[in-house]
């Protein structure tokens, strides 16, 4: 039995879909089981540039099976979307590769409305959310109030609960708000006309993972976001409102924790963070921009500028905590081409006391200052290696130092966008 999890160890963005694009290659089916789509993906396969916001980045591996399960917040119109463009590119000919849990709640336009205007209440207090909707419809979903995507497909049922939802969700965005409502005819029109489309998808997906396991199938999970925005153990309450970590991949998809043979952890060489919340490393200067320029970090969801600053490694070893990483992939190292000096944050100074581990309240890690390891940089660019004795010395050095920091070997290294730009150290599927 093979089913490796990967996931975010930083703030999101660290560039999992090209980690899980490269290891669909040895697993039989590929899972998304959190979030929704404020998530962005983005791969580059042979010139092509791919973004998906809820498809399993496996997706472009003919033949490979890709789930969406219960735990993911779905936004109809955007899977539509993502399956029309893909059918479009020649991907995605037998719709039996993409099965979509009945069980999965649905984002309404109430639940994006609310969204947007919760955040322009809020002004310089914001969260940072992309506006998607997904909050609202986690919020639903705890209050036992959700639509799923099984009553999309009842008409009935959809209707009633639509009602309930919009007389009180308009009650809110009129009078409270002062925003404009949300048409019952329309909506219901609308989205029973997506639950048609999407009906061949539909399926018990828990029950399918588990029957494919117990039959010998290799899967590997795809996390959104990243540890640090973890609804329980992230910068809250700067963080997306569902469980990034390897624990809510097993309760979003329905398969036991007992079933997974590892977890692999991406962080990119440096680290990023899009919206408000506490970044200690953050980088303000010509440094921070030239990063930003080079490693083209603007989200793939939003368009926003990322924030960027140096590797943090207690925040990594916080996610080796949580998630009990069995490797690192390592992205964007060639970023970091270039520049004269590297600085690593190893701990931090929190009211004039050295912390090793990163704080959890607010106002601490807002306070924390980074106390920073420096080497020397290289010149060299790293597209070419394909190999880690490719790598410059100095290049070499800098990864054994965030090795030694985190306490997790770095078992994957990318030196650029394309699939065929990775230095594989150990395979999990093989190890």
């Amino acid at each position: 039995m093979k089913n490796i999890i990967v996931l975010g160890a930083q703030w999101g963005d660290e560039g999992k879909g090209k980690v899980v694009d490269i290891y669909s290659e040895f697993a039989d089916m590929v899972v998304r089981s959190t979030g929704g789509n404020n998530a962005g993906h983005t791969l580059v396969v042979r010139g092509e540039k791919f973004i998906f916001h809820l498809i399993p980045s496996g997706i472009l591996h003919r033949g490979k099976k890709c789930v969406i399960t219960n735990g993911v917040v779905v936004d109809p119109k955007v899977l539509l979307s993502e399956i029309d463009k893909l059918k479009s590119r020649d991907y995605l000919k037998d719709d039996a590769q993409l099965r979509i849990s009945s069980q999965a709640h649905i984002i309404l336009p109430y639940h994006i409305a609310l969204d947007r205007v919760r955040e322009e209440k809020l002004g310089n207090r914001k969260i940072g959310t992309t506006a998607r909707g997904i909050g609202p419809c986690y919020e639903d979903k705890v209050a036992r109030t959700g639509i799923r995507a099984c009553d999309l497909v009842h008409p009935d049922t959809f209707a009633a609960k639509l009602r309930d939802n919009l007389e009180l969700k308009n009650f809110l965005l009129k009078n409270y708000y002062g925003a404009e409502e949300i048409d019952f005819p329309s909506t219901l029109s609308e989205y029973l006309s997506y639950g048609e489309r999407l009906r061949p998808y539909l399926i018990d997906t828990s029950l399918f993972l588990n029957e494919e396991i117990n039959r010998g199938a290799k899967v590997l999970f795809e996390g959104a976001q990243g540890t640090h925005l973890d609804i329980d153990h992230g910068t809250y309450p700067f963080v997306t409102s569902s469980n990034t970590t390897a624990g809510g991949l097993c309760t979003g998809s329905g398969v036991a924790p007992t079933k997974m043979s590892g977890v692999i952890g991406v962080a990119k060489a440096y680290i990023t963070r899009v919206g408000s919340g506490p970044f200690p490393t953050e980088l303000f200067d010509d440094e921070g921009q030239k990063i930003r320029d080079r490693g083209c970090e603007y989200g793939a969801t939003t368009g926003r500028p990322r924030r960027c600053g140096w590797f943090d490694a207690p925040v990594v070893r916080y996610a080796h905590r949580l998630n009990a990483l069995n490797g690192i992939a390592l992205t964007k190292l060639d970023v970091l081409s270039g520049l004269p000096r590297i600085k690593v944050c190893v701990a931090y100074e929190v009211d004039g006391v050295r912390r090793e581990e990163v704080p959890l309240t607010l106002s601490e890690f807002e306070g924390a200052r980074p106390i920073y390891e420096e080497m020397e940089g290289w010149k060299e660019e790293l597209t070419d290696a394909r190999e880690f004795g490719d790598l410059p010395k100095t290049t070499q050095k800098y990864v054994r130092m965030l090795e030694e920091l985190t306490g997790v070997e770095i078992s994957m290294i990318s030196v650029g966008a394309e699939r065929n730009q990775t230095i594989i150290r150990k395979n999990p599927f093989r190890a």
